[in-house]
C-alpha cells in the first residue's frame, strides 16, 4: 500500500483515538480530505522543482508507535543545551517524556498541544490562534489532520519569558521507521518575548520522517526568537513548515542551522500585519555525504514602514545538493518597505550542487528591495596569503568558511547556544579553530 493510501485509510483508527466531539475534529476531518486531493508535493509543482520526496515516500513508516521508549537523560544529555538554564518539551518517538521535560504554568504557558487541544483553560487561545494562518498543501493538510502532539507555548501580554526553551525530539527506532508529526503553536501577545530552540534527533539507523508544522504569532511590539538545529542522520528526514504572524513594532526572528540529514525541506512563511515590523530570516547550512536541504522563503509585506532581512549561507561538499527559493511580496499599500535577501554558497566538491532562485514581486513605487545570489569556490588568493603566513592549507580553509559564515552567527542572542554551534561547525569542519567553543 501506498503511503498516501495508507494514511487516509488509517485517518479512522486514528480519530478512534482521540476526542470526536472536540471543537478541531472538524478541522481534522476537513484536512484529511484536502490531503486526500492534494497528496504528495511532487517536482512538477514550482515550489518543488528540485526536491524530490520519493525516496522517503517509497519507506513503509509506522503511523502509531507502539512500544513506549524511556530515555536516561545521561544518553541524551548531548543533544540539549547543557549549561542553559531552560524549560524543556521532549518528545521520544513522538510521545511526550516527563521526565525529561521541565514545563511550567507560571505566569507563561508551557506545556504540551495534546493538553491545550482539549482543557477549557486553553480553549479561549486555541479559538483565536490555532490553524488560522497555515497555508494549505498536501504536507500541512497531513499534519493537521493527524494533529495531537507537540508543544504549547503561550506568553501573556507584557510578560517576558524568564527562560530559554527547548523543544526536543528524539526517534528511538524501537517502533521501526516512523513518520512523526508534530504541532507547534506559540503565541507571544503585546509587549511579550520569548526564546526558542528546537531539535529534531533520531537515535538509531532506522528511517524517519518528520511532517513538523509551527505556528507563531507575534503580537504588538513582541520579540520572539526562534532557533532550529538540524543535526540528524543519514536516516532523518525533516519537512518543517513554520507560518510568523507579526504586528505593529514587533521583532521576529527564525535561525536555520542545517548540518545533517537525509532530506530536510524548510517552508518558512512571514507574513507583516502591521506597520513598523522587522522579520529576519538567518541560516548556515554545512553538507557533505547525499545530504539534500531545500530551503523555502516567503515574507509578505502587507504594511507600509516595516522591514524584512534574510541571509542564508551554505557550504557544499562531496555530492551535498542546497536549494534556496526565497520570494519577498510587497504589496502596493506597503510603501517605505525594507527588504533585503542574500543567499551566498561556497562549492567544495565538483559533485556538489546548489540551485537558487531569490525573488521579488513589488507592487509599491517607494521602497528599498535588493536580493543577491553567489555560488563559488574559496578565495584562491586568500588561502595563498594564509599559507604564506604558515598556517595549514586545512585550518586556512575552514578559517575561511567560518568567517563567511560568521556574519550569521552575530545574530544569535544566546550564548550558550552559539557556542553549541561554533562547535558543530568546527566538526563538520574538522578543525580546531583555535578559539573558545
Amino acid at each position: 500500500m501506498e503511503l498516501k493510501e495508507k494514511l487516509v485509510s488509517s485517518f479512522l483508527a486514528f480519530e478512534s483515538t482521540v476526542d470526536t466531539k472536540n471543537p478541531i475534529h472538524d478541522i481534522r476531518t476537513e484536512a484529511i480530505k484536502s490531503f486526500e486531493a492534494y497528496g504528495f508535493p511532487t517536482k512538477k509543482l514550482e515550489a518543488w522543482k528540485y526536491t524530490s520526496l520519493n525516496a522517503i515516500l517509497k519507506q513503509d513508516f509506522v503511523l502509531f508507535p507502539k512500544n513506549e521508549v524511556a530515555l536516561e537523560y545521561k544518553d541524551v544529555k548531548k543533544y540539549f543545551i547543557n549549561d542553559l538554564d531552560s524549560y524543556k518539551i521532549v518528545f521520544i518517538d513522538g510521545v511526550y517524556s516527563a521526565h525529561l521535560s521541565r514545563t511550567t504554568h507560571d505566569k507563561i504557558d508551557v506545556c504540551l498541544m495534546s493538553s491545550a487541544l482539549i482543557e477549557k483553560r486553553f480553549k479561549q487561545v486555541i479559538d483565536v490562534y490555532y490553524n488560522t494562518i497555515v497555508k494549505e498543501d498536501g504536507l500541512t493538510a497531513l499534519n493537521t489532520a493527524y494533529a495531537k502532539e507537540g508543544a504549547y507555548i503561550y506568553i501573556p501580554k507584557n510578560t517576558v519569558a524568564d527562560k530559554p526553551i527547548e523543544v526536543v525530539h528524539f526517534s528511538t527506532g524501537a517502533n521501526g521507521a516512523l513518520l512523526s508529526q508534530p504541532r507547534n503553536l506559540i503565541v507571544a501577545e503585546d509587549n511579550a518575548e520569548v526564546t526558542i530552540i528546537e531539535r529534531h534527533q533520531n537515535l538509531s539507523e532506522e528511517k524517519s520522517f518528520t511532517n513538523s508544522v509551527t505556528e507563531i504569532y507575534a503580537g504588538k511590539n513582541a520579540r520572539v526568537d526562534y532557533y532550529k538545529i538540524q543535526n540528524d542522520t543519514d536516516q532523518s528526514s525533516l519537512v518543517d513548515s513554520t507560518f510568523v504572524e507579526q504586528h505593529d513594532t514587533s521583532v521576529a526572528s527564525v535561525h536555520t542551522f542545517a548540518f545533517g540529514g537525509e532530506i530536510i525541506r524548510n517552508n518558512l512563511n512571514f507574513y507583516q500585519k502591521g506597520e513598523g515590523i522587522d522579520s529576519i530570516l538567518n541560516g548556515v547550512t554545512i553538507l557533505e555525504g547525499k545530504t539534500h536541504v531545500d530551503h523555502n522563503t516567503l515574507v509578505e509585506h502587507q504594511e507600509p514602514n516595516c522591514e524584512s532581512h534574510q541571509d542564508y549561507k551554505g557550504i557544499f561538499d562531496d555530492k551535498a545538493t542546497g536549494v534556496f527559493n526565497g520570494k519577498i511580496i510587497v504589496e502596493q499599500i506597503a510603501q517605505k518597505t525594507n527588504a533585503f535577501q542574500s543567499n551566498n554558497n561556497i562549492l567544495l566538491s565538483d559533485k556538489a550542487t546548489v540551485n537558487s532562485k531569490p525573488q521579488l514581486e513589488i507592487f509599491a513605487d517607494d521602497v528599498k528591495c535588493s536580493h543577491g545570489c553567489t555560488i563559488g569556490q574559496l578565495d584562491e588568493s586568500a588561502l595563498f596569503y594564509m599559507r604564506s603566513r604558515g598556517i595549514a592549507i586545512k585550518e586556512a580553509k575552514a578559517l575561511l568558511m567560518y568567517a563567511f559564515a560568521n556574519n550569521v552567527l552575530e545574530s544569535v542572542k544566546v550564548p550558550q547556544l552559539k557556542k553549541r554551534i561554533n562547535k558543530i561547525i568546527a566538526q563538520k569542519l574538522g578543525v580546531n579553530l583555535g578559539f573558545d567553543l
